[in-house]
């Protein structure tokens, strides 16, 4: 019989789930898993040489893994960047798919009392247990995401600068004034069933966690809460940001998330962008959380403060862009590529 063997997954390559065993989960205040599956995609070039990094984060409610999807009509990403080496149209890079996912959605990738210390996991754990472990070649990583991974990728590049080289964020979270005001209010609607009480809706969830109506809206706003807003000493060990019967904003609150902003915080951590060489930004026309007025708002801002960067703008919405993610990492490759 002609021909040969492929991986049993498809690739030409090699996808692999790696296990981290995180000190800096352990004993988090939401009960998630300390051991975390670290999703892994090697081009077949990294059995001959050590290879650039691209870290892409999942969104809000997402998980690394799902990145691995093989399913023949909805390959998953890792496969088709797989695919772009076969014919040739990108630079090879190791592809990470960290899992932050929590009992409440996601973690931001922030440190928060109130979910756990998922930037400390970030920076400090995964990234070396990933030189360890893979052919990475040193000094040359990327960081990437969508939606909520858009936003961590930039906090992460913000608080951490020279660990990465170059940065792309896909519709990311910016100018939380336009993305999350009106979440606000659909949480409030989503939150009447449950006598305007967050505690009885997220015991709600939890027994049948299906979003339906305004239930997205609720976990999105107390999920944010839990990550910007923490504190030890309230029922839920977060603060909102908003006063539960009339709506009214309660300023104290507000500023703590502001403080986490990209608009904001690209202020007071602006080396950590100007590291960069590549900084990539681009959100839809279309997006439905009205990121693209508030990608605007923050590129204006970075051209303020002198900060090199691409600002795109495309006709799509906020789902199903995972074309972009196969615009975006050829991209982060070439950046990265010292051939």
């Amino acid at each position: 019989m002609n021909g040969h063997l492929q991986s049993p997954l498809g690739f030409a390559g090699e996808a692999r789930i790696l296990v981290l065993e995180s000190q800096a989960l352990a004993g988090n205040p939401l009960g998630d898993p300390h051991r975390r599956e670290v999703a892994v995609y090697l081009p077949p070039e990294a059995q001959q040489r050590a290879l650039p990094v691209i870290y892409f984060l999942a969104g809000f409610t997402g998980r690394g893994q799902k990145y691995l999807e093989t399913h023949p009509w909805k390959p998953g990403v890792a496969q088709l960047y797989d695919r772009m080496l076969q014919a040739q149209q990108a630079p090879p890079a190791i592809l990470v798919f960290p899992d932050c996912f929590t009992k409440l959605g996601g973690s931001q990738y922030v440190n928060s009392s109130a979910v756990g210390a998922y930037e400390d996991h970030f920076a400090n754990e995964l990234v070396p247990f990933v030189d360890k472990q893979l052919p990475t070649l040193p000094g040359r990583r990327a960081i990437a995401g969508k939606s909520s991974g858009g936003f961590g990728a930039l906090h992460l590049c913000m608080r951490h600068a020279g660990l990465f080289q170059a940065c792309a964020s896909i519709s990311g979270d910016c100018h939380f004034e336009y993305s999350l005001g009106s979440e606000f209010l659909a949480a409030l609607r989503g939150l009447v069933p449950y006598d305007m009480q967050p505690a009885r809706f997220l015991e709600a969830f939890y027994a049948d966690p299906v979003l339906r109506g305004d239930a997205h809206a609720v976990l999105n706003v107390l999920a944010m809460a839990a990550c910007y807003s923490p504190n030890p000493n309230s029922e839920l060990g977060f603060d909102l940001p908003f006063d539960l019967e009339t709506g009214e904003r309660i300023q104290s609150v507000w500023e703590r998330w502001l403080a986490l902003d990209p608009v904001v915080a690209c202020e007071s951590n602006a080396q950590g962008l100007r590291d960069l060489e590549l900084l990539h930004l681009e959100c839809g026309l279309a997006d439905e959380f009205h990121l693209q007025w508030g990608l605007r708002i923050f590129a204006r801002k970075l051209t303020q403060l002198g900060i090199a960067h691409e600002h795109v703008e495309h006709e799509g919405g906020h789902m199903s862009i995972d074309h972009r993610v196969l615009e975006i990492l050829p991209k982060l490759a070439r950046a990265l590529d010292q051939n």
